[in-house]
């Protein structure tokens, strides 16, 4: 993911999603594999209308998805989302260049 303001935009809006504790206890049960959306709500404790809206971002993110089955909803992680946002962390690290500037002590505006 280079750092185009398009992509910018779109890992802002990935950080956004996970900015949150019960999106990311969504992200971590869905590490196991797919979900019942009934499950998410026993294991939060949380009201379905709020379960809703946290699973709302993360699809919205690209970081779930999901499949109908009659009445309830199963979710998973989208394990090329996750691929994705590690390519844009490792692109948020330092260059080299940069690093041996810290290291002699020189500043950008000095």
């Amino acid at each position: 993911m280079a750092t185009s303001t398009g992509n910018r935009a779109r890992l802002a809006e990935i950080f956004h999603a996970l900015s949150d504790e019960t999106r990311l206890s969504i992200v971590q049960r869905l590490r196991r594999g797919e979900c019942c959306v009934c499950e998410l709500t026993d294991l939060l404790g949380a009201a379905q209308s709020r379960l809703s809206f946290h699973l709302k971002v993360l699809r919205k993110a690209g970081l779930i998805d999901c499949r109908r089955e009659g009445r309830w909803a199963y979710y998973w992680l989208v394990p090329e989302a996750l691929g994705r946002l590690e390519d844009a962390i490792g692109d948020l690290k330092p260059t080299r260049a940069a690093l041996a500037q810290v290291e002699a002590g020189r500043a950008c505006c000095a």
